[in-house]
């Protein structure tokens, strides 16, 4: 197995707000893996708080052994391997192991989405995500946003139902809502949350701090709308710890370390009868097209990173009445490779 990551720097066609701090742009890591000429694509999204950059990515990828990746690919096993080089680094993790399922889909002749189970016609509508902004730069964010029949809007500050507000009278789409940890009081949150409920919102994520437990399933067990775990929940151990405070998770293949633990936690967590969505970070097509193929067994789905930013080096996915069309094509079904994006100086 050779293995060529290279560093790429993702720009956001707006400065991205969520409840904590704000940003412009995404450090990327993309990976090319190629078996014999079987050629497998991943990509590590490093969002800040996850901890992880350019620099901790060159450091684990300097780790691995390459030559124990053949197949036929044994996930579980390739997925404590990883583990044990290292703790977290989950972006990374889900590079390799995204390439790792683009090269076996190519060697089988098969769609990622058909060896994970996933019916093409089942694609749930996909969302599109408002960061926290000033109101006067709503109408142009929904404008941006057509083609999309879902709407996420980042809320967790004072201003929430001035935004909710802002937004209805441009909009009657349905909401999702991700406070990202920013409520702290939860007599007034649920008051919130009712009000939202009126207002056409369908699902909020992560409504108060992760490490709050108590507060969350207060919440849970009063509230109109779903709650969804987002911080609170990143790879399949967590579902356990967080059952019974949330109605649902929202799985990130960044969060997971990739494609394979991503279907276990779907399916742990229809086990245990909670909802899901899947989301993503601020993604290029690679990552994307990976969330997607597992989308169809979920819920609600979150996968806009490409529609966010404005130097994707891939052929956007194709997006049809608000939903994502798969295509019968091998592997992730990656379009429009660049034919020099590789052959830069690789990350060292």
């Amino acid at each position: 197995m050779k293995a060529i990551p290279i560093a790429y720097n993702l720009g956001l066609k707006h400065p991205f707000t969520i409840a904590g701090f704000t940003r412009t742009s995404t450090p990327l890591v993309l990976l090319k893996l190629s078996y014999g000429d079987i050629d497998g694509y991943g990509e590590a999204s490093m969002i800040p708080y996850l901890g992880e950059n350019q620099g901790t990515a060159t450091a684990f990828l300097q780790q691995v052994d390459w030559s124990r990746f053949e197949p036929p690919f044994h996930f579980p096993e390739i997925i404590s391997y990883l583990d044990r080089i290292a703790t977290g680094n989950t972006a990374i993790k889900a590079a390799i192991e995204i390439a790792l399922n683009d090269i076996n889909g190519k060697i089988l002749g098969k769609p990622c989405y058909e060896i994970y189970g996933a019916d093409p016609g089942k694609m749930p509508l996909t969302a599109y995500t408002i960061g926290i902004t000033d109101p006067e730069l709503l109408e142009q964010k929904l404008a941006e946003a057509k083609g999309f029949r879902v709407i996420k809007v980042k809320l967790g500050t004072d201003k929430d139902r001035e935004t909710i507000q802002a937004i209805r009278r441009l909009s009657d789409l349905p909401l999702f809502v991700d406070a990202n940890q920013g409520w702290t009081d939860r007599k007034s949150t649920i008051d919130l949350i009712y009000w939202l409920h009126d207002q056409g919102v369908v699902l909020i994520e992560q409504p108060m701090n992760k490490m709050d437990m108590e507060g969350n399933a207060w919440l849970t067990g009063r509230s109109p709308i779903p709650i969804l775990a987002d911080e609170a929940v990143q790879r399949l151990e967590d579902i356990d710890k967080i059952k019974g405070s949330y109605h649902g998770i929202n799985v990130k293949l960044m969060k997971s370390g990739g494609m394979y633990e991503a279907h276990q936690m779907i399916l742990k967590a229809r086990s245990y009868g909670m909802k899901i969505l899947i989301g993503c970070m601020s993604e290029t097509s690679i990552a994307t097209q990976a969330g997607i193929a597992l989308a169809p067994l979920c819920n609600w789905a979150d996968l806009d990173g490409p529609s966010l930013t404005t130097n994707n080096p891939f052929c956007a996915p194709q997006l049809e009445n608000g939903r994502y069309i798969l295509e019968d094509l091998p592997g992730l079904g990656l379009k429009g490779l660049p034919d020099d994006l590789f052959k830069g100086s690789p990350l060292s």
